[in-house]
């Protein structure tokens, strides 16, 4: 018996790199900006091995995250979220723009 562990992996859904660098670049820019940088590391290193339930804790969640984000593709970011190598990109990332920040600031 087959079994799918996500619903967007059931409906074939995929991030290229260049979309999932694009992804992660806007979402580190985003939590860097509201000065989230450093809570959103902690968050994500503590939550890393619950990746997969926080993808699908945004499916659940996507109608009230669109009335804050807008047009933002909550399916793309859920599928991001299941990677764990994605995850430690965004976390490196978000490294990246607090190391910038706290050296030209």
């Amino acid at each position: 018996m087959w079994i799918c562990h996500s619903w967007e992996r059931c409906a074939g859904m995929t991030l290229g790199t260049d979309r999932r660098d694009q992804l992660i670049d806007d979402l580190a820019h985003r939590l860097d900006s509201w000065r989230l940088a450093t809570p959103a590391i902690a968050f994500l290193e503590v939550h890393k091995p619950l990746g997969f339930l926080a993808s699908q804790t945004l499916l659940v969640f996507q109608p009230l995250l669109r009335l804050f984000f807008g047009s933002v593709s909550v399916e793309e970011y859920s599928t991001l979220l299941e990677d764990a190598s994605s995850v430690e990109r965004v976390i490196c990332r978000l490294e990246e723009l607090r190391e910038h920040g706290a050296s030209s600031g």
